[in-house]
C-alpha cells in the first residue's frame, strides 16, 4: 500500500499518565500533517476535537485495567460522544474473564457499544491470556456487536504479536493491533496478519519509513 493507504490505517497515539495538552496538540498536528487518526486520553477530547476536527478521534473507556463498573463505562463513552470523539477503544475486564464470569464481561462491553453510535474497538489485553481465553474474548466482543478487536493497551507486559493478530481475525471483526509496534516494517507485517488498523505513538516514524521506502523503490 502506499503511504497515503498506512497513515488511514494508523491510529497515532498518546496515552501516557503524564499527558498534558502540549501533548496531545502535537499528537493532532502530526495526525492531521501526515494523515493519520489519534488516540488520544477522554480528558482531552473536546479540546482536540474542536482544535482538529477532521482528524478521525479515538479515546478510550475503562482505560487501562477495565476494572470500571458498567455504568462507568457507559457514562465514558456518552461524554465522549459529547465531546467529540468518533471512535471509541474499550478494555475488556480481564479479571471478570479469568474468573469465569462471562456474562459479565458480555454486559460490560454491551453498555459501551449501546451506549452510542460510535465505533467500538474492544482491547483484549492478550498478553495476559492464554489462546483458549484470547478466542473467548473474542467471542464476547462479537456477541457484544463491537467493531474491532484490539491486542493490547500498551500498560501490560507484552504488545501486538503476529500471532494474535491471526488468531483474533478468525472472527469477523476488524483487527486493530497495538503496543510495540515501532516500524514501518512491523506496521506492514501486521497489515499483512490481518490487521485493519495500527496503533502506535510512533505513527510519524512508521509513515515516514514507508515514504522513504517507496522513494527507494522509485530509484532503483
Amino acid at each position: 500500500m502506499d503511504e497515503t493507504e498506512l497513515a488511514a490505517k494508523i491510529d497515532h497515539t498518546v496515552l501516557g499518565a503524564d499527558t498534558r495538552w502540549a501533548d496531545v496538540r502535537r499528537v493532532m498536528d502530526e495526525a492531521t500533517e501526515y494523515g493519520m487518526n489519534a488516540c488520544i486520553p477522554p480528558c482531552y477530547v473536546a479540546d482536540a476535537a474542536e482544535y482538529a476536527p477532521d482528524v478521525t478521534l479515538a479515546t478510550v473507556v475503562g482505560f487501562p485495567h477495565g476494572h470500571h463498573r458498567p455504568e462507568v463505562k457507559r457514562r465514558e463513552a456518552e461524554l465522549a460522544h459529547e465531546d467529540g470523539a468518533d471512535e471509541l477503544d474499550v478494555v475488556l475486564n480481564v479479571g471478570r474473564l479469568l474468573s469465569g464470569d462471562e456474562g459479565a464481561v458480555r454486559e460490560d462491553l454491551e453498555a459501551v457499544v449501546e451506549a452510542t453510535p460510535l465505533p467500538v474497538k474492544v482491547i483484549v489485553e492478550t498478553a495476559l491470556l492464554d489462546d483458549d481465553r484470547k478466542r473467548r474474548a473474542c467471542e464476547l466482543a462479537v456477541e457484544a456487536d463491537a467493531d474491532y478487536v484490539k491486542t493490547s493497551t500498551g500498560f501490560a507486559d507484552g504488545g501486538a504479536t503476529l500471532s494474535d493478530v491471526e488468531l483474533m481475525s478468525d472472527y469477523g471483526l476488524k483487527v486493530k493491533a497495538s503496543g510495540g509496534i515501532g516500524s514501518y516494517e512491523g506496521a506492514r507485517q501486521f497489515l499483512d496478519a490481518g490487521a485493519d488498523r495500527i496503533g502506535a505513538s510512533s505513527g510519524v516514524e512508521i509513515v515516514e519509513q514507508c515514504r522513504e521506502a517507496a522513494s527507494d523503490v522509485d530509484r532503483a
